[in-house]
């Protein structure tokens, strides 16, 4: 039988076998944020319209199809181009959530070459925040969670307390990089025409 004084004297030794933490630890690194940038050589770019249903936009325009599109959405240029919209971090919101659809829109996203899928890296929605306001408001959307204070991208429980979030709008301009020209802005003044209910 092993004295109890000795099995003391082994605890440090046993629990460095096995990984656990002693107080010589260094505390663990945070978590890596998800990075906003594309792949090298890709080019960040502005995209205005609306995102909409693809089964819809394609029966406008006399298409038929049948339940595989029932839940593909589609960024809805004013020139009438239909994008697709990847549903990964940041672009799986328009999946889910049919309150950022049917409204005017920039993204400022990017294309691989190759492939017409947009990925999404930043959501504005332009709208007019008063009735009686003639002029559009651009404003960077995400999800918010008030206890913890964190954003978040897709519907879900706060990634912390695991507690309820909401959307949240802030009046914001579009990041440097992107160059807005003359095309870009007639299509901001269309798509802000139209109806702008959440």
């Amino acid at each position: 039988m092993i004295h109890p004084a000795r099995i003391l004297l082994l605890v440090p030794f046993v629990l460095g076998l096995c990984g656990v933490a002693t107080a010589e630890a260094k505390p663990p690194k945070p978590a890596a944020k998800k990075v906003s940038k594309p792949p090298g050589g890709i080019k960040r770019e502005l995209f205005a319209g609306r995102v909409v249903m693809l089964s819809d936009a394609l029966k406008r325009r006399g298409v038929k199809s049948t339940d595989e599109f029932a839940k593909q959405v589609v960024l809805e240029t004013p020139g009438g181009e239909l994008i697709p919209i990847v549903p990964d971090w940041r672009g799986r919101a328009f999946y889910q959530d049919k309150r950022l659809r049917n409204r005017p829109v920039e993204l400022v996203g990017y294309r691989r070459r190759g492939i017409p899928y947009l990925q999404v890296l930043m959501v504005f929605t332009v709208d007019r925040t008063d009735k009686r306001q003639k002029k559009s408001v651009r404003r960077y959307f995400d999800y918010w969670c008030d206890i913890c204070s964190i954003p978040m991208y897709e519907i879900k429980r706060c990634e912390c307390c695991q507690g309820p979030i909401r959307m949240r709008f802030q009046p914001r301009g579009l990041p440097s990089y992107i160059k807005t020209d003359a095309k870009a802005k007639a299509g901001r003044e269309t798509s802000a025409n139209g109806d702008n209910s959440p």
